[in-house]
């Protein structure tokens, strides 16, 4: 199965050459890897020409947008750049940050799950940061989630949920969109990939309100947006965050912005949470 990659960076001269190392090691290559440079201003787009002049099936796409970095919108604007640079002969399509590195057999092990089974739509490993001169798992999601920093898609599912919403919550309406249109979401925990960058760390002050507003854009509602505020609040070690996000939640409510998904998914999505919850608790 073909792949190609779309990599997002801005200012990651720090950690872009380990993660185009570890792909130029991958035991099966990407066909393409497309690395959209947005607005650096280090030697983030050197790097990636050295590894072009060797490596061919790697480009660099360079974009200029706002500097500020908000979750979600800029990230997918820039990956949407790379995007339309591609063309469609491809069997799976890959969203990956710059700065990871992938085990050397993580795209092998990724297609035997694609092949496996012709309803599983979207796959990804687990995210490990260092801490302490130890790798431990970047604990922030439920493990049948795929973390955003690494997510693969086949072409006909990325196509029927209409691609990545530039929003933050982008990386949680893929997949529940993909439950609506019954696709197999897959994590496979032996695929450990190494984070070098905490989730997170460069988000600005005003970014904190934004996890609520994606809660509501997601179709929650106030009782599930509870109930996930305080659990991932709760997992950032960082109680306080809760009520950010449910000032999000009300803000983005009462200036009664438009939601990522249609009223009949939002209905699915809720009922899938409720169900999901009621699993855990009982």
């Amino acid at each position: 199965m073909n792949y190609y990659i779309v990599i997002p960076s801005h200012n990651e001269e720090k950690f872009i050459s380990l993660t185009l190392q570890s792909l130029v090691e991958q035991t099966i290559l990407p066909a393409k890897a497309v690395i959209v440079n947005d607005n650096s201003t280090d030697k983030t787009a050197a790097i990636v020409l050295a590894f072009a002049q060797k490596h061919p099936w790697i480009s660099l796409v360079n974009k200029t947008s706002d500097a500020i970095h908000l979750p979600g919108s800029k990230v997918i604007q820039a990956f949407q750049k790379g995007l339309e640079t591609l063309d469609d002969h491809y069997d799976l399509i890959v969203k990956a940050d710059a700065d990871l590195i992938f085990p050397s057999n993580y795209f092998e092990i990724i297609i035997q799950h694609f092949q496996s089974d012709e309803k599983i739509g979207m796959v990804g490993g687990f995210a490990y940061i260092e801490k302490n001169g130890d790798w431990i798992l970047e604990n922030l999601t439920d493990k049948d989630h795929i973390r955003g920093a690494f997510k693969a898609y086949r072409k006909a599912t990325f196509e029927q949920i209409g691609g990545l919403k530039p929003a933050m919550g982008w990386d949680t309406v893929d997949e529940l969109l993909c439950k609506f249109y019954n696709w197999k979401v897959v994590t496979d925990e032996t695929l450990k990939v190494k984070h070098l960058k905490p989730t997170g760390a460069n988000y600005n002050k005003t970014a904190r309100y934004k996890q609520g507003e994606a809660f509501y854009s997601l179709g929650y509602g106030f009782f599930i947006t509870s109930i996930a505020s305080l659990k991932l609040a709760m997992r950032k070690g960082k109680p306080l965050l809760f009520i950010d996000y449910i000032r999000g939640f009300w803000r983005a409510k009462s200036a009664n912005k438009p939601l990522l998904v249609t009223k009949e998914q939002a209905q699915f999505i809720r009922n899938y949470r409720w169900k999901k919850m009621k699993k855990k608790l009982f």
